[in-house]
């Protein structure tokens, strides 16, 4: 059994695909965050998920742009 890495998908992408994406995680994130605040949030996971795919989104495109 192999582990997907899930940094692999990001860095394949180009530098506009992944600025789009990075606008749309922190769209996402933005929101669940203040859903949460609420209490309307039913999937907590789903904020952890989002929070690291930005990151991994982020990572990737200081890579290619450094």
């Amino acid at each position: 059994m192999s582990k997907k890495n899930p940094f692999s998908e990001v860095a394949n992408k180009g530098i506009e695909e992944l600025a789009q994406q990075e606008a749309e995680l922190a769209a996402k994130r933005f929101t669940l965050r203040f859903q949460h605040a609420v209490g309307q949030v039913e999937n907590t996971a789903e904020i952890r998920k989002t929070r690291r795919e930005l990151a991994r989104v982020k990572t990737a495109l200081r890579q290619k742009l450094g």
